[in-house]
């Protein structure tokens, strides 16, 4: 006969051993958990707040080499600077969704849009979307137009992009078109006419 110390030994054994692989396997999961939200490359914006408006986002299309005006129902807020970096917050959602027809690069987000009169509209970019951007000079028009042709149809009196990356100036959006000057909503509208787009 086995003697009652041993047996007690055993089963209080078996009794750790089991709550060992419990305790591993719950930490196991949490630090998948924490592995899946630490490489999330999604921007984290806060909500907006507001009532929902229609608006139009003039979304770009590689392939056809144009663009095209979407209505969207978007909650604004009412100032307008705040009304303009939704906007084009909700354009970025359709280029990093999987169907997009302008792809964008990992964690590409608008940080800032500054409104100053007369009419000009400063847009500052993160490095991941300058950096992670396709080259080439259509793909880099296409960008400009987008954004540009959203802002201006959306915000009454824009009529001027300057685009910055990270705060500051930078030579070109990625390697082809110049982001030295300033764009207007005219010279953006024949050169987009020129390449095929429908606005």
């Amino acid at each position: 006969m086995i003697p009652r110390h041993l047996t007690i030994g055993v089963a209080v054994m078996v009794v750790l051993a089991l709550a060992m692989s419990f305790y591993v396997s719950m930490m196991r999961g949490h630090v998948d958990r924490n592995e899946a939200v630490a490489t999330s490359t999604q921007p984290v914006s806060p909500p907006p707040t507001g009532p929902s408006e229609q608006v139009t986002l003039y979304v770009a299309d590689d392939e056809a080499g144009a663009l095209h005006a979407e209505t969207a129902r978007i909650p604004l807020p009412s100032g307008r600077q705040e009304r303009a970096e939704e906007l084009l917050r909700a354009l970025l959602n359709i280029y990093m969704g999987k169907s997009s027809p302008h792809v964008l690069g990992p964690g590409s987000e608008v940080r800032n849009v500054y409104l100053v009169d007369p009419g000009l509209a400063v847009v500052d970019l993160n490095a991941a979307f300058a950096d992670g951007h396709r080259s080439g000079v259509l793909v880099e028009q296409l960008t400009i137009a987008s954004l540009l042709g959203t802002l201006s149809s959306n915000i009454p009196g824009v009529t001027h992009l300057k685009v910055l990356v990270d705060g500051k100036e930078r030579d070109t959006l990625a390697g082809h078109l110049d982001l030295s000057g300033l764009f207007e909503d005219a010279e953006v509208g024949q050169m987009t006419a020129e390449l095929g787009t429908m606005r």
